[in-house]
């Protein structure tokens, strides 16, 4: 039985509210160590070949979303991505599987990373540039925070398709 509203169902609902935090938690670090480096190891717009010429670091400033777009909406897309953050934690709390408190996990570090970047950066707070640096051939410039996103977006995009429910109330229904 459920003791509050929201609250998780079973200590294996916490655990897996933890999974979904740590994963966010270490995908947070990640991003910001790695741009912390790119931006004091790089030179701006200055390719340095990591695999030849299938994997480069170039080293840019992003005001847009993913693959440049929208660069003159960066306080919207702050506000987009604090929306997603209060999402995903609200969602979160109740998640009742491990693959999903992973997807989720990915996502909402991809996007507090995302979020770091516009709110500390230089222009200033809300319209700060993300920090990109991975460059392959034919595709824009990105960072882990992009890539833990469409990973998570992917895994989530996996689950829903295999019917598995995110949240610990509907499992109860499903099994009922």
């Amino acid at each position: 039985m459920q003791a509050e509203a929201g609250a998780p169902l079973t200590d294996g609902g916490r655990r897996r509210t933890g999974v979904l935090l740590a994963v966010a938690a270490a995908v947070l670090a990640a991003d910001q160590l790695t741009k912390i480096l790119a931006v004091s190891l790089l030179d701006p717009g200055r390719a340095v070949p990591v695999l030849g010429e299938l994997v480069q670091l170039r080293l840019i400033r992003n005001p847009g979303a993913a693959f440049s777009l929208a660069t003159n909406l960066t306080p919207v897309l702050t506000v987009v991505a604090i929306a997603v953050v209060l999402v995903i934690v609200v969602v979160g709390r109740r998640v009742a599987h491990r693959g999903w408190a992973v997807a989720l996990g990915a996502v909402l570090g991809g996007a507090l990373g995302t979020l770091t970047d516009r709110i500390f950066r230089m222009p200033g707070a809300f319209r700060g540039h993300v920090v990109d640096f991975v460059e392959l051939p034919n595709w824009p410039v990105f960072n882990l925070a992009d890539t833990a996103i469409v990973t998570g977006a992917v895994l989530v995009a996996v689950l829903s398709v295999r019917g598995i429910p995110h949240d610990a109330r509907r499992r109860e229904v499903v099994a009922s």
